[in-house]
């Protein structure tokens, strides 16, 4: 598109950029003239994955940043290398995501579900936030899962530390994201930035098998024999970061490109509430580092 595609002049923060949907997420905005971020977690594959996006892109500018988002203090890090580089910042995908079979902790003591799929979306958004209200209209784009549906958070339990099982565990991450989501929709009511939140299908990538045993595998035959194309997958999350028909869209949930309905657990204001005030305890903000949900 050679920066002249209708993404033009908009800078576009994903994480999770090196494979699957975040991969294809990160290529189709550049490719679609926006200056693009892509974070990944591995050097070479980041470096591989930015090659890959400027070759289908052309000359549009793609900058790769190796981040370990389990890790608070790389996303904090993370985020002062973007402020310092771009002075807009008008899209973030949070795509980065993974199930765990066994429980362990990161070196900041966060079980590891926990850490990536909720702390670090949740400490990103904050962290990038003034820039993307300077730079509004803006979007937050967060990749949640319908396996949130037919779990409820446990608050005395929120890092399986009493019980743990990897699905449930990731099931309930995912629920985390949409109450999220819709708690930032509603704090950012008026500020014309806007958060939405999508399930992208059963994709067949990597996801999973970082898990050894029958559990990776068979989640690798599974994906190979249901599991849909990248390219389909990341149709959702494309479209909401770049469709001018959810400009003004916030607080919803999408499926194949179509506002759903999430679970009910996912509409509790004040569970959203709470997780708010957890989070912003976890990662050291004030809880009223945005007005309070009305």
């Amino acid at each position: 598109m050679n920066g002249r595609g209708p993404m033009s002049g908009r800078v576009c923060v994903v994480t999770g950029a090196t494979s699957g949907i975040g991969l294809v997420t990160a290529r189709e905005l550049a490719r679609g003239g926006a200056t693009v971020v892509a974070v990944g977690h591995d050097p070479g594959r980041t470096s591989d994955a930015v090659a890959k996006i400027n070759a289908a892109a052309g000359n549009t500018p793609v900058r790769g940043i190796v981040a370990d988002l389990f890790l608070q203090t790389e996303v904090r890090r993370l985020a002062s290398e973007i402020l310092a580089i771009h002075p807009r910042v008008h899209v973030l995908v949070n795509d980065a995501g993974a199930v765990f079979t066994k429980r362990a902790v990161t070196a900041e003591g966060i079980e590891r579900t926990w850490a990536l799929n909720v702390v670090a979306p949740f400490r990103l958004t904050q962290l990038l936030l003034p820039r993307l209200q300077e730079s509004a209209p803006a979007r937050v784009v967060n990749v949640s899962s319908a396996a949130h549906r037919g779990v409820q958070l446990n608050f005395e339990n929120l890092q399986g530390e009493g019980r743990y099982a990897g699905f449930g565990a990731y099931s309930r991450s995912k629920l985390a994201v949409l109450l999220l989501t819709y708690e930032f929709a509603r704090r950012l009511n008026g500020t014309h930035v806007t958060v939405n939140a999508l399930h992208p299908g059963f994709v067949s990538t990597g996801f999973g098998k970082n898990n050894p045993g029958a559990f990776g595998s068979a989640i690798g035959v599974f994906s190979f024999l249901f599991g849909i194309r990248p390219d389909r997958g990341a149709r959702t999350s494309i479209f909401l970061a770049s469709d001018p028909s959810v400009e003004n869209v916030t607080g919803k949930y999408f499926a194949r490109r179509h506002e759903v309905a999430s679970s009910p657990a996912s509409y509790d204001a004040a569970a959203g509430a709470r997780l708010w005030d957890v989070l912003a305890l976890q990662t050291g903000i004030p809880t009223d580092v945005l007005s309070k949900a009305v």
